[in-house]
């Protein structure tokens, strides 16, 4: 993990922190609601299904932290880190996610002020948590995704996909028959786990994998 100083990070009072945790899946707000009951700095924990849901609470309960997961079935976690964002006393907002990755510039640009996996220790995940309400970011090592490693072949075909161009232009620009195109078009979405051109680049995206 790394951690970066932000200000206001040394020399405050420790405070208690509200935390939002923004997920679909019911196992993950126990989790939550237990592992962050149990400690003495967390004053309240508020749990969030939606986008909608995320902002309704962050007005009401003004929470320092929002815990966001970054695939939330049909909305992105970076799309609901943008509205938390332009709330009027926003939380700090940590991204986290069991499958895939978003870069640190990415996160950045949408208002995250960090970055976590599912599979990380609970206490390591807390810390973050903690770290974020303190006014510090906290961003995992950069390495390439497992599983997500693309070729250069398949990178120029996701940027092609990624302007709108169709299987036939793609063919026409890289110098490549249509079913190549096909191939490299299939290969992408079983790197990506989707199942179409526009679920391809808008994970494409989350993940820093588009110019």
């Amino acid at each position: 993990m790394v951690a970066e100083n932000g200000a206001g990070g040394g020399g405050q009072p420790q405070r208690r922190l509200r935390v939002l945790v923004v997920d679909d899946h019911d196992v993950v707000h126990w989790g939550f609601r237990v592992m962050l009951g149990q400690l003495t700095w967390v004053e309240r924990t508020l749990s969030a299904r939606t986008g909608d849901q995320a902002v309704a609470l962050a007005k009401r309960y003004e929470p320092h932290v929002a815990l966001v997961d970054l695939f939330m079935g049909r909305e992105s976690g970076a799309e609901i880190t943008e509205r938390l964002r332009t709330l009027d006393v926003p939380p700090k907002v940590l991204l986290i996610s069991g499958a895939g990755r978003i870069s640190p510039s990415a996160a950045r640009a949408a208002g995250a002020a960090g970055f976590v996996l599912k599979d990380w220790p609970a206490a390591d995940v807390a810390n973050a948590v903690r770290m974020v309400g303190m006014g510090m970011t906290v961003f995992p090592p950069q390495s390439p995704p497992t599983g997500l490693e693309l070729t250069s072949r398949e990178r120029e075909v996701l940027e092609l996909i990624a302007s709108g161009a169709t299987n036939r232009e793609i063919a026409g620009s890289l110098f490549l028959s249509p079913h190549t195109v096909k191939e490299h078009t299939s290969g992408l979405y079983r790197k990506l786990e989707v199942r179409n051109r526009a679920e391809a680049v808008q994970r494409a995206q989350r993940l820093g994998l588009l110019t």
